[in-house]
């Protein structure tokens, strides 16, 4: 055997061992999220993003850092905390300090197009995302379908952070700690836009709601009252509340469809829509004018205010619009059985009694979980 031959061999070996070397370095520690009792037990996890404990606790600093903006003055400090808050279940909430009508806008100012959603569950959301599904997998754009995507659009959008990803990236990567932290996550202490956006998603994808006094009411641990079994009877029967066939029940926890309905709530459209922005801007389907995301009603005593645009501020607005001032256009969804009459035409014990079970859905675990809130420190020590 020749010299050189030797040489190369010896060259090939130095490599693979160091690849090996490299490998046994960069083992993240894979999570695997534990299914609540009657949750649906398919997730919606991208393939390329798999949970690992280091991406999740690397998505938590992430998350909370008003750094992600790429900016490090005071005023214009924005982090997706910013506006969605653990004690209103991961939403504004019209009790914001900042955002006081529950209509958040971004560093620029400007408002963001609807009103918000919540953080939670939605790794049981296949449907896509916002009110109207933009991003999902009807975009023919590859780059705006999969969660990941949603956090990319929170750092770049005017309405939101209205950041540059070239300094966001090189702000990031410039602050002690989180090199280190990518390169736990990722395997490369590279900070870059798309594994910020994968380490953020890894870890809403972990946000979790499933103990509510309802969960605990089906799982035997927990009774509940007269009047929200009353509400409960009335949430899933066609002719009380008619709640259930949008926003699930006993047979679907989650609350919601996660699917897109014209609810009854305008009988003109300008155009399509006024705000350009319901289903049928996505879809092209005429049937999907005017129709919006039915959103979980888990926690939604602390999301308001509700529909697409805020225009209702209580529950009571809310139940009293589908109790009686449902309106009729082409567009309706064929599920408004009720619309004949104006809406479901509940007494006021009814509407009671159905405000009742609404509560039962409020989740107290996740507005404390300490998993999921601020960190106390970030990676370099500073406090935000």
């Amino acid at each position: 055997m020749s010299k050189h031959i030797l040489f190369g061999i010896i060259i090939i070996l130095i490599g693979i061992l160091s690849c090996n070397k490299d490998n046994k370095i960069f083992k993240p520690t894979p999570y695997t999220i534990e299914v609540p009792a009657f949750f649906p037990t398919e997730l919606n996890i991208t393939p390329d993003n798999p949970l690992t404990l280091e991406g999740i606790t690397l998505g938590r600093f992430l998350f909370y850092d008003g750094r992600l903006s790429g900016r490090t003055e005071p005023d214009s400090l924005m982090s997706c905390s910013s506006c969605h808050l653990q004690s209103n279940a991961f939403e504004c909430g019209i009790s914001h300090s900042k955002y006081t009508d529950g209509h958040p806008y971004g560093i620029t100012g400007i408002f963001t197009p609807h009103v918000m959603l919540p953080l939670f569950n939605l790794v049981w959301n296949p449907n896509g995302y916002f009110w109207n599904g933009f991003i999902g997998t009807e975009n023919p754009n590859p780059a705006k379908r999969t969660l990941e995507d949603v956090v990319w659009m929170g750092i770049t959008a005017p309405h939101e952070m209205n950041g540059d990803t070239g300094k966001t990236v090189a702000l990031i990567q410039s602050i002690p700690g989180y090199p280190e932290l990518f390169k736990k996550a990722f395997g490369s202490e590279k900070v870059t836009m798309k594994n910020i956006s994968r380490a953020i998603t890894q870890f809403i994808r972990t946000i979790i709601s499933s103990n509510t006094k309802f969960d605990r009411y089906l799982r035997g641990k927990e009774q509940l009252a007269e009047n929200e079994l009353n509400g409960f009877v009335l949430f899933t029967s066609e002719n009380g509340g008619d709640c259930f066939h949008c926003h699930g029940g006993e047979g679907n926890p989650l609350f919601t469809t996660n699917l897109f309905y014209n609810n009854g709530k305008d009988t003109a459209f300008t155009g399509a829509h006024e705000d350009l922005r319901d289903r049928y801007h996505v879809t092209g389907n005429l049937m999907d004018i005017g129709a919006y995301r039915a959103p979980t009603l888990r926690n939604i005593e602390l999301t308001a205010p509700y529909m697409h645009d805020g225009r209702f501020k209580t529950l009571d607005d809310v139940i009293n619009f589908y109790s009686e001032n449902v309106v009729w256009s082409p567009y309706i969804s064929t599920l408004m059985h009720h619309v004949g009459t104006s809406g479901i035409r509940l007494t006021l014990k009814e509407k009671s009694d159905l405000k009742a079970f609404i509560h039962t859905l409020q989740d107290d675990d996740l507005l404390s979980n300490p998993a999921y809130s601020q960190p106390a420190v970030f990676p370099d020590g500073s406090y935000k």
